[in-house]
């Protein structure tokens, strides 16, 4: 599956470690500043990916070994966040706080298109994509069962089990607004095996599973069963296999209780082995993650309209 515990004790020893002082410099109340942290305490990563399921607390999921024991043995083989929880309810405000670090005036679920939210769409506002092509580096948004048209930007639209609400960056102005953009990043999930297996993998990769295999629809066995299917593709790339690379399984949020504590999970063959943190974390924690990697700067969304 990974290479070996050894290896991978070898190569960064504590990795959980240094990622628990990042995600505690993100703060665990909305709209609180961040604490800045030297970037020397993130893991150089080559690769990010993070796939996003829905709608389960914490205690739906982790000790559910009968529902979802390959979840369970993910946790428990590798870094499990204890404490983390999502920042409101319903889905959406959720996902623009893990791409820009705010939920950016938007508090329910809305189409990224015409009048129906509670703030302008498309939003101009920079995301975690801006500051990674500032600093050089590449970010996809794969996305399970969306079509992919034609012309224009993909995305825009839900269709069968594609949400848009689930996608975050096509509600911002400069992917909506920039077609060639929008094509190169946002891009059917299909596409990340081809990435993988051409060894082309951005270096931060969001992924959404459909609303089915996400389990906002279908069971958590379903959830379970498509990650058991599909995060060994992700081990067995070169992105693992021949590089570092950080996978993150986290909820958007739990299912509408006022505590929404998710599980969160972090596998790596770098990640100290059986660890867990009880650290209070959320979205904003984890996107200062994803910011600290080396010569990656800070989303700042002071100045979002």
């Amino acid at each position: 599956m990974f290479p070996s515990r050894s290896t991978g004790a070898r190569r960064l020893k504590g990795a959980l470690t240094a990622l628990a002082l990042v995600l505690m410099a993100g703060g665990s109340v909305a709209g609180q500043p961040a604490t800045p942290v030297s970037a020397a305490a993130v893991p150089q990563f080559d690769h990010i990916f993070l796939v996003v399921m829905e709608n389960h607390a914490y205690s739906q999921i982790i000790g559910n070994t009968a529902g979802a024991p390959y979840i369970n043995n993910l946790a428990k083989e590798y870094g499990l966040a204890t404490q983390y929880t999502a920042i409101t309810h319903p889905s959406l405000p959720n996902y623009l706080a893990l791409a820009a670090g705010s939920t950016l005036g938007i508090t329910g679920d809305c189409a990224p298109v015409g009048t129906g939210c509670s703030a302008p769409v498309p939003i101009s506002a920079p995301h975690i994509g801006d500051a990674l092509e500032l600093a050089g580096k590449s970010w996809k948004s794969y996305q399970e069962s969306m079509p992919m048209p034609t012309t224009g930007c993909p995305g825009l639209s839900g269709s069968g089990t594609y949400a848009p609400k689930h996608n975050p960056f096509v509600y911002f102005a400069d992917v909506q607004n920039n077609v060639a953009r929008c094509r190169s990043v946002i891009a059917p999930y299909t596409q990340l095996a081809t990435d993988l297996a051409s060894g082309t993998a951005p270096n931060f990769s969001f992924i959404t599973p459909n609303l089915c295999n996400d389990t906002h629809d279908c069971s958590i066995t379903t959830g379970d069963n498509w990650l058991k299917a599909e995060v060994p593709k992700m081990f067995g790339s070169t992105a693992f296999t021949r590089q570092k690379s950080l996978l993150v399984i986290t909820w958007d949020e739990d299912d509408f209780t006022s505590v929404n504590k998710v599980a969160t999970i972090f596998i790596s063959p770098n990640v100290k082995p059986a660890s867990s943190t009880a650290f209070a974390y959320n979205p904003y924690s984890l996107l200062k993650t994803i910011e600290r990697r080396p010569g990656v700067g800070t989303v700042d969304t002071s100045s979002a309209h």
